[in-house]
């Protein structure tokens, strides 16, 4: 097995400042999707007015005051996906901000278009490349911060444990081929540092995606090889496996036998999209 990142372990994760343009704010809901707490990052350039205020989070008076006495005057409110840890304070906060909310799903956006692959958020000199990084879910994007050489990753990367991808929302294709989009960035010298929307920031961008693909990778075959045990190993695998009421869970009761019981269901989720994804290879 792969050995993961090394991180603050839970407690020790309380947000700040980090690059010359990324602050985190902590959000105060921490639990088990959502490690210590959303992440609601506040992008500015320095010596800027304006700034870009990144997954408000849940609606938390006491957080939202802590993020409009960071984040200033706000050009607009940008959503990583639509989980609603990140999206349920977005457009309240917005209104009280004076700006739009943006979102790669235009059911996300408000008063603003949807975002766009590749475009370039300009706000007082900062940059920020928009990137579509399906796979925990179909509207996932991440940010690239490229003067600080930093990747906003919404929760395609966690900053610890590795994250669920819910089928049928959730593609573990689309996963692979957004982890191989980040990793060529590290690659091309454009990103060291990973700003994740839950846990803390992860330093060893190279270190942390090639771990995410090998963890993906082993989990995967454990899945093979326990469907093979079951008899349903190649091309008897039905095209429909991973919406079987029961083989899921008995993959899991196999693959996840030494990961505690209270995890089986999200554990049950990351299963049916890898059922999915080898059934349609």
């Amino acid at each position: 097995m792969s050995a993961g990142p090394q991180v603050p372990p839970p407690g020790e994760w309380h947000g700040g400042p980090f690059g010359d343009r990324g602050r985190c704010v902590l959000a105060p809901n921490p639990g088990l999707m959502t490690l210590d707490g959303t992440n609601t990052w506040v992008l500015r350039e320095p010596g800027a007015e304006r700034s870009v205020v990144v997954d408000p989070g849940p609606l938390a008076d006491e957080h939202l005051d802590a993020v409009a006495e960071v984040a200033g005057q706000v050009e607009a409110v940008v959503v990583t996906h639509h989980h609603l840890d990140h999206t349920e304070a977005a457009r309240s906060f917005a209104e009280r901000m004076g700006c739009g909310v943006r979102a790669l799903d235009p059911a996300q956006c408000w008063r603003s278009d949807p975002l766009v692959d590749e475009e370039v958020l300009s706000v007082g000199g900062l940059d920020v490349e928009v990137l579509t990084t399906p796979g925990h879910t179909r509207d996932s994007i991440s940010l690239l911060v490229g003067a600080d050489r930093s990747l906003l990753t919404g929760d395609m990367v966690l900053g610890r444990g590795t994250t669920v991808i819910v089928h049928p929302d959730g593609d573990l294709g689309g996963y692979f081929d957004s982890l191989a989009r980040m990793r060529a960035l590290v690659t091309e010298g454009r990103v060291e540092t990973l700003w994740p929307a839950h846990g803390p920031v992860l330093a060893d961008a190279a270190g942390v995606l090639d771990h995410y693909r090998v963890h993906r990778r082993e989990r995967l075959a454990q899945v093979e090889a326990a469907l093979s045990a079951l008899g349903l190993g190649g091309s008897s695998l039905p095209a429909d496996a991973a919406e079987d009421p029961d083989l899921p869970r008995r993959v899991v009761e196999v693959v996840y036998a030494d990961v505690d019981e209270s995890l089986w269901g999200a554990a049950e989720w990351s299963v049916r999209a890898q059922l999915a994804y080898l059934a349609a290879r």
